[in-house]
Order: C-alpha cells, then structure tokens, then sequence
C-alpha cells in the first residue's frame, strides 16, 4: 500500500455565506442505494485529487460564487425532496457545511458525494454520506483518509470503483481487514465505464458471495456518459 500523503483537515466555518458552485440541476439519482430517484444535484467547483477515472475534471476550475441562501432556494425551487452535494471534493469548501445544515432544515433528503480524502465526521449525521475509497487505479489510493472508517454512520454508504481485478483483491482484503462488514454502514461496488464489464464484476461478487450492493452508472446507460447536467 502506496505511503499516505497528509490529509487535509476538515474546515467547518459557521458565519460562511457563500460557495462557489458549477451547477444545480435536476435529474434522477444514479448511484448508491438511492439510485433511481427523482434528485436534485449541488456541483461545487474544486477538487485536490486527480483521479484516474474521474468523470467530472469541468468542476476542477471556474463556477460562480453564490450565497447559501440563493443556492437553497433554487434547489426548492426544482421541486425535489432528495438533493445531492456533489463536485469536485465539496468538503474543501468551509461553506459546504451550512448548507447541508440548511437543506436539511428545509426538510429535504441530503446526500453527499465525498472523495474520502477528508475526514467526513464533521458532516450532520442526518447526510447520507456516500464515500468514495479510492481504489489503486485511481492513482490516488494512498490519499484515503481512514478515518471516515470510524467517522460513518447507518445513514452512509462506502463506494469501490474497481477499474481492474487488482481493485477488486484490494476491496476484498481492506473488507476483511477492517472489517467493514461489521460496520453499520453499506458497501457498494461498481465499474469504472469503460474499463471493465459489469458482467465481469458481478460474476467476481457472485462467486465470492461477497455481500455488497453491486451497481450500475445509471446516468451513464440512460445518457452520453460524457454529458453534463443528468
């Protein structure tokens, strides 16, 4: 396992009235256990990892600055009751936190989609946190922060992108070596599109009877995986 890089710590600043946003828009969720729902989507601009396999590099750069307010408003307004904090890496942003506070004041069903390089126990507990562990293909592995192991709770849910057999080994053991099955906390594997079938990695997770939730990109079946604002 590659050396750890340090960790950037999780920044809560209470008085932030602002963030700088890529995009909101409306879709249906694609991922996680939620996948299929009617879903509102908050891209924040920013992110410290390069991925390998990463389908949002637009989020890197650019975007406007918005106040929180202005941004749950337009969310309400699209006429969802589920909305997703997105990027980039959204927890790079201080003001990411008051509006996850103030969606959830607003009655709506909050997820997030963090790269698990920061440490997620910052988060309200009443965010369904959706975690990404970075696999070895994404040339980022040795920035998980393993903390978020512990930081995670019955709402959350921790991804494995698996690109090769070598991710799916290395799922498997850090699985068994964290002992992961024994959190409250679900297991979600996918594909990274394009780069394996997702008949391989079903066929892997049956004949390991591996008890994970296997999913699909829906997004990335319903629409050009490369276009935005699905």
């Amino acid at each position: 396992m590659p050396l750890a890089r340090p960790h950037i710590e999780p920044r809560r600043v209470p008085t932030a009235d602002s963030l700088v946003v890529k995009e909101i828009y409306l879709s249906v969720q694609g991922e996680s256990s939620h996948a299929g729902l009617l879903c509102s989507f908050v891209r924040l601009t920013g992110c410290h990892l390069r991925c390998s396999y990463c389908d949002s590099e637009f989020a890197f750069h650019g975007g406007q600055r918005r106040k929180i307010s202005e941004v749950v408003d337009e969310v309400k307004a699209l006429g969802s009751p589920r909305v997703e904090v997105t990027g980039g890496e959204p927890l790079l942003q201080p003001g990411v936190y008051p509006l996850m506070e103030q969606l959830l004041a607003s009655g709506m069903t909050v997820l997030l989609e963090t790269s698990g390089a920061i440490d997620v126990r910052l988060v309200p507990p009443a965010v369904h946190k959706i975690v990404d562990m970075k696999t070895p293909s994404s040339g980022e592995s040795d920035r998980n922060d393993y903390r978020n192991l512990e930081s995670m709770n019955a709402n959350d849910e921790l991804k494995f992108v698996i690109g090769s057999r070598e991710d799916y080994e290395w799922s498997k053991r850090l699985i068994t070596e964290h002992r992961l099955l024994d959190k409250p906390y679900e297991l979600l594997f996918s594909t990274v599109h394009g780069k394996i079938t997702t008949k391989d990695l079903a066929e892997w997770v049956i004949a390991d009877r591996l008890p994970v939730r296997f999913q699909l990109q829906m997004h990335k079946y319903i629409w050009d995986p490369n276009e935005r604002g699905v």
